[in-house]
């Protein structure tokens, strides 16, 4: 494959990309003999975007895939664009018009990329506006971030950034308060209020949050934890400190 291409795999994350940049695709391999109802959308598609497809055995797209989890799909595709900080300032403007206060997820070196699959799918569903990642030491879009998203990496857009303090300060600038999380803090989440323009703060697996990152936060919350273990994988922390603001913004 060659430099400026990628990978694309799975049936969600194929469909999403299909629906929203048509343009970008190549050539799509298909499992032969597999023509159910949820493969039938994307032949659909890629016949109405002429599509070159190729029908393959099973081998073959577990070997281009360098997975048996690609469903029966995949494609080959030109990169997406890279979205960066300026990228972030005129979403942030455009939901503002809409009259919808900033909504924003932040992730400081997130490097596995289940978990940033997982974290944009809880966004997605959130509602989040933008995830917001470090240029260096993060998890970029790769063929398993779109297959675990499923779909969301098409619809949530993925900041990277040059330096991650620089940029919160800037988003506290344009109004948006800045919650991170530790385990350190006697604060609840459930205590505070989370509505009005936000930025959640996840940190790394293991690490949490760099120092200046913590420093730069407007506020720190921590999770109540009752059994024995001490803390919960970063997405599944993500999807319960999103829809406790969703709650909140909601109410």
């Amino acid at each position: 494959m060659a430099k400026n291409e990628e990978i694309v795999f799975g049936i969600h994350a194929v469909n999403a990309l299909l629906k929203h940049a048509p343009e970008r695709f190549i050539e799509m391999w298909l499992l032969k003999g597999r023509d159910d109802e949820r493969l039938l959308p994307i032949i659909n598609l890629a016949r109405k975007y002429g599509i070159a497809t190729q029908l393959v055995q099973r081998r073959v797209l577990d070997e281009k895939s360098d997975s048996e989890q690609h469903q029966g799909v995949i494609a080959r595709v030109k990169p997406g664009k890279i979205l960066t900080e300026n990228d972030l300032d005129d979403i942030i403007s455009a939901t503002e018009k809409r009259g919808i206060p900033p909504f924003l997820l932040i992730l400081d070196g997130v490097t596995d990329p289940h978990n940033l699959g997982a974290c944009l799918r809880n966004a997605d569903a959130a509602g989040v506006q933008a995830i917001v990642v470090p240029k260096d030491n993060a998890a970029k879009i790769t063929s398993t971030v779109r297959k675990v998203a499923v779909g969301a990496a098409e619809t949530v857009p993925l900041i990277q950034v040059t330096n991650l303090s620089r940029t919160m300060k800037h988003l506290q600038q344009m109004g948006v308060w800045i919650v991170g999380t530790a385990g350190e803090t006697d604060t609840c989440l459930y205590d505070v209020k989370l509505s009005g323009p936000m930025a959640l703060v996840m940190g790394a697996e293991g690490k949490g949050m760099r120092r200046l990152t913590r420093e730069n936060c407007d506020q720190l919350v921590k999770l109540p934890m009752a059994g024995s273990v001490s803390s919960l994988n970063v997405s599944v922390a993500t999807g319960i400190c999103l829809f406790e603001m969703v709650r909140q913004r909601s109410s």
